[in-house]
């Protein structure tokens, strides 16, 4: 009988590499859940996408977390060949749906405590030159910045792109800001990145939105 379960826990050589990503699943994945956004006659706005770097460096993706879409929206939104590998909570990992998240490169993290194995995954993405998705804010709407974020990208030695998304109407606007470079302290990386994910997140008609829109 296998013993290939959906979230068995990985061999010591598995753990020792990066999560895989399955370029099929990933992109089924996001049209999938691009279904929900077409079918209601809405659309999605990006800008800032310059801000990329190329595909091949280590790069975390930060940003706001509203909806239970804003992980897909933000790798749509970005340039090609980068696969955004999401800090997901372990309780998305159940059968049959963890194992799609799985393939898709993401991994679980436990928010109730110092989970040291999900930061090691993180960092093992960011020294394979991958691109790690994390909400700074841990919850939907948490509104306090965590460290982890900072704490990965000084450890990785990895530039933070912020992003910020918002909606009006049936406007999605994914909007990415320049890029953070990983110095100073914890605590005073953690705060430029909130300053910087909260100016993104403002809507588009706002005065902070249309300095950020460009």
């Amino acid at each position: 009988m296998s013993d290939a379960r959906p979230n068995a826990a990985p061999t010591p050589a598995e753990a020792a590499k990066p999560p895989h990503v399955n370029p099929l699943v990933y992109r089924a994945v996001l049209l999938a859940t691009s279904l929900p956004v077409v079918l209601r006659g809405e659309h999605v706005e990006a800008y800032g996408r310059e801000h990329v770097p190329p595909p091949g460096t280590p790069l975390i993706v930060a940003g706001n977390h509203r909806t239970g879409l804003d992980p897909f929206l933000i790798a749509s939104a970005l340039p090609p060949g980068r696969h955004l590998q999401f800090m997901a909570k372990k309780e998305l990992f159940v059968p049959i749906i963890g194992h799609i998240i799985r393939a898709g490169g993401s991994f679980p993290v436990d928010r109730s405590t110092n989970d040291l194995g999900a930061v090691r995954t993180g960092l093992r993405i960011l020294q394979a030159g991958g691109t790690l998705g994390i909400f700074p804010e841990g919850t939907r709407g948490g509104g306090e910045m965590q460290g982890g974020v900072a704490l990965l990208a000084l450890k990785g030695k990895a530039p933070v792109l912020p992003v910020g998304l918002s909606r009006e109407g049936k406007r999605w606007t994914v909007r990415f800001g320049e890029l953070i470079p990983p110095s100073g302290s914890i605590k005073a990386l953690t705060a430029i990145i909130g300053e910087r994910i909260h100016e993104l997140a403002q809507p588009v008609g706002t005065a902070a939105g249309r300095k950020q829109g460009g």
